[in-house]
């Protein structure tokens, strides 16, 4: 038995996320702050988030991915990896056996245990967790190092045109006041030390409760109510309006509400810190130009 999978039998866990052996050429720094070399471009890679796995193909390194996490589906071709991460876990034991010599993890989906224990397998991890719509162009051209990707350069290039042309024509704007819905019973919203929430500001939305402490708050009908919102913002899969909002409508009273502006957007674009955000953060800045006219 290998040490990586005796290792995987002693933690006890049979949920989890890993990384492949790493001494390289290219050494780049995680969203963790930790160092990863790489003997060479990886080839074998285990994607644990449906954006992670987005980011990769749009990198070209797709045909590398060897697993991915559940609801990987964009692009299409992700839709037929293998799946080493559900909604009850992480299958160590066989992310172990496909022997990766890269995994990437999204560091905010997974316990510290879960990763202490992806550790012990001795398996190169890198994190990800963007903190800021800069750093996804950083760790576009990160992970461009470690897969050699011939397009990483062009894509984070492209992202950061696209982000500054939105700053440029929306950010400084007259601000709207905006009310992000996470979940509507109980109601649940984003503070401002959430990513969405600098989407928001990008487009000249000033989020109502970007003062809480928590980066996830739940709040009352009366907080929302008293804000006075102008745009009140959920999401959906394929921005499919399924009625979260609905309830909102009985606050006629509400600016949102009297000038017809519930929006929904796409929650597998706005969701995922991957490229396709900026889609999402278009399509808002376009919602919130027409409620400041």
């Amino acid at each position: 038995m290998s040490h990586r999978l005796r290792a995987l039998r002693a933690s006890g866990f049979f949920v989890l996320l890993v990384l492949a052996p790493c001494v390289a050429a290219q050494t780049v720094t995680d969203d963790a702050g930790r160092s990863l070399r790489l003997a060479r471009p990886a080839q074998r890679i285990v994607s644990l988030s449906p954006g992670i796995t987005e980011l990769l193909f749009a990198l070209g390194a797709g045909d590398r991915v060897v697993a991915a996490s559940e609801f990987s589906d964009y692009p299409a071709a992700a839709r037929l990896l293998p799946r080493v991460s559900r909604a009850q876990g992480i299958d160590l034991e066989k992310i172990a056996a496909l022997e990766p010599d890269l995994v990437v993890v999204w560091g905010s989906g997974y316990p510290p245990a879960l990763q202490q224990a992806l550790q012990a397998l001795d398996l190169p991890t890198y994190v990800y967790e963007p903190s800021t719509l800069d750093s996804i162009a950083s760790s576009i051209e990160r992970l461009g190092a470690l897969t050699a990707s011939a397009s990483a350069a062009s894509v984070a290039a492209d992202f950061r045109a696209r982000l500054k042309d939105l700053r440029q024509r929306y950010a400084q704007r007259s601000p709207v006041r905006a009310f992000y819905q996470v979940w509507g019973n109980p109601i649940m919203t984003l503070s401002g030390r959430h990513l969405v929430n600098e989407v928001m500001r990008t487009c000249g939305a000033r989020n109502v409760f970007e003062t809480l402490s928590p980066l996830v708050a739940t709040v009352d009908i009366e907080a929302v109510v008293a804000a006075e919102p102008q745009v009140i913002i959920a999401t959906e899969p394929q921005a499919i309006d399924r009625g979260a909002l609905d309830s909102w409508r009985r606050f006629p009273q509400l600016p949102a509400v009297a000038n017809h502006h519930l929006v929904t957007l796409n929650a597998d674009e706005l969701d995922r810190a991957a490229v396709r955000i900026l889609n999402a953060a278009t399509d808002l800045c376009e919602q919130v130009e027409q409620a400041r006219h």
